[in-house]
């Protein structure tokens, strides 16, 4: 089972499951997930190969989805789902598949669609890090600098560091040999979703392109779509008020 943190205890509407992307946590999501708490209840998960969660061989995306079928069957049997980037690919998976155990879908900045950049230079600046010399944050950061320029890059690949144990809190190895089906899309998932979705990105992101609208149509017929001024893709990191009020009239509508 998915490692998984509870906020809020308020059980008179179905809770809210927090599934994050790539080389993130649950702990991203802390500020977004107490906010959100005042009205339900938020599950927020530590995908596979991230986090507190197991290490597995596997990281496809039906993997994912059953993974959150699993934590959604365990926490009353139906849910909300938002999920971000790699994690948006999984929510809609599991909607896909397992509609049954969704109720409104929120898909941030993210198609259903493969895609053709890879990550793959971010595990290799990850691999370069000497833990040896690292006995504080700002160490490991000063190392990374060396490779990644972005400072906001850089302190959310870290919030990922165990500092005190010397290892990252990925499973790198997997991650990188499972690249190619996590910026992809699995092809042979089929059917549609006809409940709510929210398809909402940042305006100076390029990650749901107007192209990909068919593609988000035929699975999602019932989607809406917005953008979030002065975000990109990290937008709930960049606009988190503007994020948690749209979100919160989503799920309210």
């Amino acid at each position: 089972m998915l490692a998984l943190t509870v906020t809020g205890d308020t059980t008179a509407r179905p809770p809210l499951l927090i599934v994050h992307g790539l080389f993130g946590s649950a702990r991203n999501w802390n500020v977004i997930a107490k906010r959100l708490s005042d009205q339900r209840q938020v599950l927020s998960v530590d995908m596979r190969n991230h986090g507190a969660s197991p290490w597995n061989d596997d990281n496809g995306y039906r993997d994912m989805a059953d993974d959150l079928a699993k934590v959604i069957a365990a926490n009353g049997g139906r849910a909300d789902v938002l999920g971000h980037s790699m994690g948006g690919k999984a929510a809609m998976v599991l909607a896909l598949m397992r509609p049954d155990l969704v109720n409104r879908l929120v898909v941030a900045d993210i198609a259903p669609v493969a895609y053709e950049h890879s990550h793959l230079p971010l595990i290799a600046a990850m691999r370069k890090l000497d833990l040896s010399q690292v006995e504080t944050r700002r160490d490991a950061d000063a190392q990374l600098a060396e490779t990644i320029p972005e400072e906001g890059v850089r302190a959310f690949l870290l919030q990922s560091l165990d500092v005190k144990g010397k290892r990252w809190r990925l499973n790198l190895d997997v991650l990188e040999a499972e690249m190619p089906k996590i910026v992809g899309w699995p092809e042979d998932v089929a059917g549609s979703f006809d409940g709510p979705v929210l398809m909402l990105s940042g305006a100076d992101s390029h990650y749901i392109a107007p192209a990909h609208r068919a593609a988000i149509r035929g699975y999602f017929p019932s989607a809406r779509f917005v953008k979030i001024p002065g975000a990109g893709h990290w937008l709930h990191a960049e606009k988190p008020r503007d994020f948690e009020q749209t979100v919160r009239a989503f799920l309210d509508g």
